[in-house]
């Protein structure tokens, strides 16, 4: 799975502030709706209805926040690093540094698992959570998380 292709250099936030997990989501939903073309209210619908299932905060500062989007042909995301860790009561109670947020369509749930486990795949790499904590912009950041090398 090319994540390059799922989340773009410009689909990448680095210093976002907010105080809570749902302003949080908020936030998260106007950036999706604004780079992908769709309804804000719908998309922060989706991923509201998502969250109450079951936290999305899957530990060791990261959340998935993602939801089946009418309409979408492929999976989209976002990468957002926050400006202060958010309480998005992970499975950890470690709070959330980074938002990785996946939009897919309605019939798209096996991409999104594949997309997931790509993220986690990274994510375990060695080094890899401790590179990104060092970046301090969103190009650094997408470089880092992208890399095949970690220095």
């Amino acid at each position: 799975m090319d994540l390059s292709t799922i989340i773009l250099p410009e689909h990448v936030f680095v210093g976002v502030s907010t105080p809570t997990k749902w302003r949080a989501l908020q936030m998260l939903s106007s950036k999706a709706a604004h780079c992908f073309g769709l309804d804000e209210a719908m998309v922060m619908r989706a991923l509201e209805t998502r969250e109450k299932l079951g936290t999305t905060g899957i530990g060791n500062g990261v959340a998935v926040p993602h939801a089946a989007i009418a309409g979408m042909t492929r999976p989209r995301g976002l990468m957002v690093h926050f400006a202060h860790p958010v309480d998005f009561e992970a499975i950890d109670d470690v709070p959330t540094e980074w938002a990785f947020v996946l939009l897919f369509g309605e019939g798209g749930r096996g991409d999104y698992l594949n997309v997931l486990a790509a993220i986690a795949r990274r994510l375990r790499t060695e080094g890899v959570l401790t590179a990104m904590r060092q970046t301090k912009s969103a190009d650094e950041l997408y470089s880092v998380f992208m890399s095949d090398t970690i220095c």
